[in-house]
């Protein structure tokens, strides 16, 4: 699988090309934006620097619209991490950051969607076409942020099930996730019933957690 990485620490970035290539991944560095925007090959992944020489991590992934995110910065903010999120990022983690951590978080990220691939669920009036990427409710495609997009599909192969808080936030992020907040949860199931409207019913099972069905 192909990872492009844009990192303008050569230290850093020499290490994690070596360590990346070790696992059996191909691998393209870049130093900045400018690098990044240059790049005409497909990429199973991106592993994005926040704060480039010559713009942000946001910038390069604006140039690479299609390519799953994982950003890498040395500020945990909120609002960056909400902000990355909502802009199609798969992970999000700080420096320092422990190599095999990262590791983990990359294999995870590009086994799920391997897994995804080419398979069709339904979930009351939506589907879902995981090797797209894409949902439709009743027919007509509805635009969803990466986390949306796992929530839905974590429902979507429970249908029925009560799940409690921590399991759909361990099938969102991995269990070690610094950026997991019940708070953060609750807001973005409520914008995922907005936007399925009533093609899906999504229960609050007080105490307990959450069951979705049609």
């Amino acid at each position: 699988m192909k990872i492009l990485l844009v990192e303008d620490d050569a230290i850093i970035a020499s290490g994690l090309v070596y360590a990346l290539e070790q696992e059996g991944y191909a691998v393209t560095h870049c130093g900045s934006v400018r690098e990044a925007r240059s790049v005409s090959d497909s990429y199973d992944l991106a592993i994005l620097d926040m704060q480039l020489p010559d713009g942000t991590g946001f910038d390069a992934r604006e140039a690479l619209k299609g390519t799953p995110a994982l950003f890498l910065t040395v500020v945990d903010d909120e609002g960056n991490i909400v902000r990355a999120f909502e802009g199609g990022a798969e992970d999000y983690i700080t420096k320092p950051f422990r190599l095999r951590e990262l590791l983990a978080r990359i294999k995870r990220i590009l086994n799920t969607r391997q897994r995804a691939g080419g398979e069709i669920l339904t979930l009351g009036g939506v589907t879902v076409d995981t090797s797209a990427g894409k949902a439709a409710v009743n027919g007509t495609a509805v635009e969803l942020t990466a986390l949306e997009y796992r929530l839905l599909l974590t429902f979507a192969a429970n249908k029925g099930l009560i799940l409690t808080r921590t399991q759909i936030l361990e099938s969102i992020w991995d269990s070690s996730g610094n950026f997991v907040e019940d708070n953060t949860l609750t807001v973005y199931i409520k914008r995922l019933r907005e936007k399925l409207g009533g093609a899906v019913t999504i229960e609050t099972v007080r105490g307990l957690g959450y069951r979705a069905d049609s």
